[in-house]
């Protein structure tokens, strides 16, 4: 699987118990791509829609990114949160319940908000790591 990025890696990477390499009987779907990369953002730190999109190999992908994100099911544990738009915003509404439980766990990480946005430059995940 020469065409999959290095972040998307960690399923063919794993080794079975008896220490022989797993191995995926089909290729990974776009969900599953980017549920991995989603799935490595560190704590404390955010990704673009479009750069997620990017390091799961789907290039200019962003909007799949953000549909595939929105039909988690309640009470996944992938850190959605830490997925914000180009700009550094939160793309939910401002005042809908979506958006306060995402800025609210995205605070409890120690990411700051200034004027509403957040410092790309500061918390942006490199994706390595």
């Amino acid at each position: 699987m020469a065409d999959v990025p290095a972040a998307v890696m960690s399923l063919e990477n794993a080794m079975e118990p008896d220490g022989g390499a797993y191995v995926r009987a089909e290729p990974l779907t776009d969900a599953e791509r980017i549920w991995q990369v989603v799935a490595r953002i560190p704590c404390g730190r955010v990704c673009s829609y479009g750069q997620v999109a990017e390091l799961a190999g789907l290039v200019r992908r962003a909007r799949l990114v953000g549909r595939i994100l929105s039909r988690l099911p309640q009470g996944s544990r992938l850190p959605w949160h830490r997925v914000v738009n180009a700009k550094g915003e939160l793309s939910l509404p401002a005042e809908s319940e979506g958006a306060q439980l995402q800025r609210s766990r995205l605070e409890s990480e120690g990411i700051c908000f200034l004027r509403g946005r957040i410092s790309l430059a500061q918390y942006r995940w490199d994706g390595e790591g």
